[in-house]
């Protein structure tokens, strides 16, 4: 749901909701929940959806092969406001673990946004065992693995549909200092239950001979962390989904902004959402998950609490096709990691950020997607909703890259001329770090999704079964406690 300045997308172009496309072997899967307690069948190419219509008149056709279905309802059990990851996997997960009749409304587009603008990281390695969010990352983190497995067990590709591989993370030290808080991550990481291990400085060569490594040189190895594509992803999730629309329970609303929450005057829960294109009515829950608008979201529909998700913008630099570095893994510095912790216990108060707002800081990632690219990152910065690229960060994000790879070195950003290219994104920031899941006080049947930054595909699956056990009030698998509303947005 954040901006995004400029992406190749590594499969197919993103259809819009109007196309229509027809597999001529159209591969089918049968999806299972998260755990596995139902099995539906998915025809993963064959349905494309539009279901923007004006009041009054049908408002989806969809298309099933040569057949034709319309969708004329206005009503739908849950309404969710927000296309990206975490939007649409709520969905499918609501949609494949109940009865219910969902549909997703957007002012623009799925992968638009922060998701696709990321690098695709299921990663562990930035997550600090203990903490609040280390469970839910946990689950979640399953919760993909299992998804990716299930797709091998029918005989499909789960790296053609999602842009699934387990490369393993590397967090990297070059320091005396940050080699020992790594041997000391990977001892939390193997006493919290996953598989760590700390390399030498040699040991890490043979690993990624890529890199420049001095003799102070170390790293913990995630070897069963992952990454995706986003892109893939979302338009595996949105095919699922789309096999619901058929039976009237799933609809998309797309290039339609919200303008009102509708409430019911007898106990105050909302009814209705109003869009700039139509009214559509909630039977049982509202799920806003609209990234780093949620704030702004909340105040224009009147809503008394005041979540202070603010937009971290983000620069990514993207080598097509680059051939002179190839990882095996995902890197990361530990700069990486440290800096977030500064951020959420020095730098930021619960009312926001303090001294100053434009605070940039830039720390080497790097990861080879599926398509061969070579994706380098990245910058943190806050500057509102400003997504113009900014040739000075893009310098700097090469720059700290030339301090790991020596290949680089030799090279200049102009000599790889059109092969380069920039994803900006505004990824939504908590102040103190945590996404924000959870019912609004005063309005039981609205449900907030946000905040989760730069983590929002690491956190995806997790949230969404956190989010569907709420609506449906089932127990939940991980303490939804450190994620609320009440006590974190308030006015």
């Amino acid at each position: 749901m954040a901006s995004m300045y400029t992406y190749h997308p590594a499969t197919k172009p993103h259809l819009k909701p109007s196309s229509s496309v027809v597999s001529p072997r159209p591969p089918t899967l049968a999806l299972r929940s998260s755990l596995f307690r139902s099995r539906i069948p998915v025809d993963l190419f064959s349905i494309r959806t539009s279901l923007n219509g004006p009041t009054g008149e049908p408002l989806g056709r969809v298309r099933v092969g040569s057949k034709q279905v319309v969708a004329s309802q206005h009503s739908f059990d849950v309404l969710i406001v927000g296309a990206g990851i975490i939007g649409l996997t709520i969905a499918r997960q609501l949609l494949l673990e109940s009865d219910l009749s969902v549909a997703v409304i957007d002012k623009a587009v799925p992968c638009s946004g922060a998701t696709g603008a990321g690098q695709g990281y299921i990663w562990m390695a930035s997550k600090t065992p203990g903490s609040d969010i280390w469970e839910l990352a946990l689950r979640s983190h399953q919760l993909w693995e299992s998804l990716a497995e299930h797709i091998h067990d029918q005989g499909l590709n789960s790296q053609e549909l999602l842009g699934w591989k387990k490369t393993g993370s590397l967090l990297i030290g070059k320091t005396v200092e940050e080699s020992a808080l790594l041997e000391r991550r990977v001892k939390q990481f193997s006493e919290a239950g996953v598989e760590a291990e700390f390399l030498s400085s040699r040991e890490l060569l043979l690993k990624e001979p890529a890199l420049s490594v001095d003799k102070e040189s170390g790293a913990a190895l995630l070897p069963n962390d992952c990454q995706l594509d986003a892109h893939r992803t979302v338009a595996f999730v949105e095919e699922g989904n789309r096999q619901f629309a058929s039976r009237g329970r799933y609809a998309e609303f797309y290039h339609d902004p919200v303008i009102a929450l509708l409430r019911s005057g007898k106990n105050g829960e909302a009814k209705a959402v109003l869009t700039a294109k139509s009214t559509f009515y909630c039977k049982k829950a509202v799920v806003v998950a609209s990234g780093c608008w949620t704030g702004s979201l909340m105040r224009d529909l009147n809503i008394r609490v005041d979540v202070p998700v603010k937009p971290r913008k983000g620069h990514l630099l993207v080598l097509e096709n680059f051939n002179p570095v190839r990882l095996n893994h995902g890197l990361m510095e530990v700069g990486y990691v440290s800096h977030q912790q500064i951020m959420q216990h020095s730098s930021v108060s619960a009312a926001g950020l303090s001294n100053d707002e434009e605070m940039l800081s830039i720390s080497m990632t790097a990861t080879t997607d599926t398509m061969g690219n070579l994706v380098l990152g990245s910058s943190r910065q806050f500057v509102g909703f400003n997504t113009e690229a900014d040739a000075s960060i893009i310098d700097n994000i090469w720059k700290r890259a030339q301090e790991f790879f020596p290949e680089l070195r030799e090279m200049s950003l102009a000599e790889i001329g059109k092969n380069r290219k920039v994803r900006i994104g505004l990824r939504p920031f908590m102040p103190d770090g945590k996404p924000v899941i959870g019912s609004v006080p005063g309005l039981s049947n609205v449900f907030l999704a946000s905040g989760h930054e730069g983590s929002g595909l690491t956190l995806a699956l997790g949230t969404a079964e956190m989010v569907a056990d709420m609506v449906m009030q089932n127990q939940g698998k991980v303490d939804s406690a450190p994620f609320a509303v009440e006590g974190r947005c308030c006015r």
